[in-house]
């Protein structure tokens, strides 16, 4: 079975060897709909057979006709008259168990391939539709290639963090196409007050500092500052207020930005980037935003490293990437 192309009506087809059998989809509900005429041809049977068997599967109480049945208004031709009447279709759980019920060579090769795939669901734990599978390796091509879009030319980043990226687009996936276009996300999503001071950020920073140079990881230079208070003018310039509101009213945004100008601002004579990853998630962490599922570290490397290297009038398309990131 396979879907119509986008554009057409929105309809299943069922390849038989006697012909494409059009089937309507409803896939909200993850189903398809038939009429018995259509259920008869997929079998081989008449569709007064069909009708004995439906008759028989909602006596039993096999299924229910409210969840199985749906009335759709179709046109159909009739002579030389295109003619619109009520039609009733049946959903794939009824056709699934007329296929199960009726005595044809088509219905018993659908039987063999049914029984093949349920046995193969029981003993392996998992099924395999080699056409889905299909569909999502070119899905997942299409979201690479989105990716790419927005990698400097020359890029360093690894090629692990760039997949890790790419999974965790995935979920909330905003056409990268439109990455030109601007159509990122440009607010966040979580209006509360939160209280950060400086010193605590100053205490976190130089916490990751003792610990990276025991790894020797880091030198006597890591989050050193050029200029006294820049962290600290960072971190108010991203929390400030203006006539009582807030420059940046969510705390994504704050958290953004705060990645962003450690990272492109140079405040350290080294660590920078490192920095500036650090107070991003530190700064969500004492939001109490949930971010873990979503920031995986390889995904944090690949977003500061693209920040890194982006242009400065690209600082939108920045933070509108993190913020899609962080959404919900």
């Amino acid at each position: 079975m396979k879907k119509k192309e986008k554009g057409q009506k929105e309809l299943i087809i069922y390849q038989a060897k006697s012909g494409a059998i059009e089937f309507r989809g409803d896939f909200s509900r993850d189903t398809i709909w038939a009429t018995q005429k259509q259920i008869a041809e997929v079998f081989g049977v008449s569709t007064k057979t069909v009708n004995e068997h439906l008759q028989n599967i909602y006596k039993e109480k096999e299924l229910t006709k409210k969840a199985t049945i749906r009335d759709f208004r179709i046109v159909q031709k009739e002579g030389e008259r295109k003619v619109r009447r009520v039609v009733m279709f049946y959903n794939l759980d009824t056709i699934i168990s007329v296929g199960y019920r009726v005595n044809s060579k088509k219905a018993t090769e659908f039987r063999i391939w049914a029984t093949k795939i349920l046995k193969q669901h029981i003993i392996q734990g998992y099924t395999i539709n080699r056409k889905i599978i299909g569909k999502n390796y070119d899905n997942f091509i299409k979201a690479v290639s989105d990716v790419e879009k927005l990698l400097p030319k020359d890029h360093v980043i690894p090629t692990e963090d760039i997949l890790s990226l790419i999974k965790v687009f995935a979920g909330t996936w905003l056409s990268l196409e439109s990455y030109d276009e601007e159509k990122f996300p440009k607010k966040g999503f979580t209006k509360k007050d939160v209280h950060v001071q400086a010193d605590e950020l100053y205490a976190a920073v130089d916490e990751l500092k003792k610990n990276l140079r025991k790894k020797k990881q880091a030198t006597e230079l890591f989050a050193q500052e050029k200029d006294v208070g820049s962290l600290e003018g960072i971190l108010g310039n991203v929390t400030q207020a203006v006539f009582g509101k807030d420059v940046y009213a969510s705390i994504e945004e704050k958290a953004a930005h705060l990645l962003y100008f450690v990272v492109k601002n140079h405040p350290f004579t080294d660590g920078n980037k490192r920095t500036g990853a650090f107070s991003f998630i530190w700064f969500l962490n004492r939001a109490h935003i949930p971010f873990r599922q979503k920031i995986t570290p390889e995904a944090l490397t690949a977003i500061t490293l693209l920040v890194a290297e982006s242009k400065p009038k690209e600082k939108d398309r920045m933070i509108g990437l993190i913020l899609l990131l962080l959404k919900k």
